[in-house]
């Protein structure tokens, strides 16, 4: 575990940046943070954000505080890109996907079906290929501090259940954000609803949306299940989040603060993984019991889907930019040969 956190917080460290105080007592600042995310604060998302204010307070001596602000209570996560470009809120930690509003390479980590394991998605985004996204933050006035997990999103809805590719066609379905999901729930021949995830509840028991798609923890924390039947194994996108802070508060911290906060990051990013997918079939096992009927599709009905996106996955490659795009497929491709 030591030399993964070492190798880790190598990864994450923005160049340039030395710690300070070896010589003497780090210096840190009265200061208070708030963190605003999207899941509940029992979520790995909430958890891992817990894990990392717990580090800042014991290691700055209680000097730096760190608010959770949970469940979206300031707002969508568009909202909060907003508010920590204006300074008004100084953390949060978000689907990478979202920051393509910021930087358009960032769509390639919502390609459908570019990662098989999670492992993969940690070889890409701990090396080069994540350095460089996260260096397009800055001049967006964000500042990059790690990857997270949120693990792989699967389909849920409450008119049928989904056996085939066919199933999806003419479902109303929720997605984040951004272009590239509604661009593969096209594809599928639903009809995508991007829709702030705040209000995705209200939503799906108003009959809004007739789905959406989530990993399974986030679906059973945020009791989908209740106005969800349906749901079906389709592990189209894998997440990885984004753990981000206010460029316009960072340039107000000391080198001491600004190395306190990676190395925080750092450790919170071993944890949080690991919480995130140890936990996983543990909420697939808590659905099923609680009345939610999961099909997993099987592998030529998944293979239709793949085929349906094709277009969808080479429209972004081109966006993003061939050379990155080339670098990532290599990576993962070593990744997997190495397994």
């Amino acid at each position: 575990m030591k030399t993964r956190m070492k190798s880790l917080l190598a990864g994450l460290l923005l160049p340039g940046l030395l710690f300070a105080g070896a010589a003497g007592a780090a210096e840190y600042k009265d200061r208070s943070v708030k963190f605003a995310f999207q899941n509940v604060k029992e979520h790995p998302q909430g958890q891992g954000a817990q894990k990392f204010a717990d580090i800042v307070e014991a290691k700055s001596g209680g000097k730096i505080k760190v608010k959770l602000f949970p469940g979206g209570t300031l707002g969508g996560d568009v909202q909060t890109v907003s508010a920590m470009q204006g300074g008004i809120v100084e953390m949060s930690v978000m689907n990478a996907g979202i920051l393509v509003s910021q930087a358009k390479e960032f769509a390639l980590v919502d390609l459908p079906f570019l990662f098989n394991s999670a492992t993969e998605a940690d070889a890409l985004l701990d090396g080069p290929v994540g350095e460089q996204l996260m260096a397009k933050l800055p001049e967006k006035g964000l500042v990059g501090l790690g990857f997270w997990d949120l693990g792989f999103r699967n389909l849920t809805n409450n008119r049928r259940p989904v056996k085939t590719a066919a199933d999806i066609a003419g479902l109303k379905i929720r997605v984040i954000q951004t272009p590239i999901y509604i661009d593969i729930f096209k594809a599928l021949g639903a009809n995508p609803v991007p829709l702030a995830f705040p209000e995705l509840y209200s939503a799906l028991e108003t009959g809004t949306v007739d789905g959406q798609e989530n990993p399974a923890k986030t679906i059973e924390l945020t009791k989908f299940n209740e106005v969800q039947k349906y749901m079906t194994i389709t592990r189209h996108i894998y997440n990885p989040q984004s753990l981000i802070v206010s460029k316009k508060f960072w340039d107000t911290l000391n080198a001491d603060e600004k190395a306190l906060f990676q190395s925080a990051a750092a450790e919170a990013t071993v944890f949080q993984r690991k919480l995130s997918r140890d936990q996983e079939a543990d909420a697939l096992a808590s659905l099923k019991s609680k009345g939610m009927v999961i099909d997993e599709l099987p592998a030529d009905e998944l293979g239709k889907i793949r085929e349906k996106v094709k277009p969808v996955v080479e429209k972004y490659k081109g966006e993003i930019g061939e050379a990155l795009v080339s670098q990532a497929y290599a990576t993962i491709e070593k990744k997997r040969a190495s397994n």
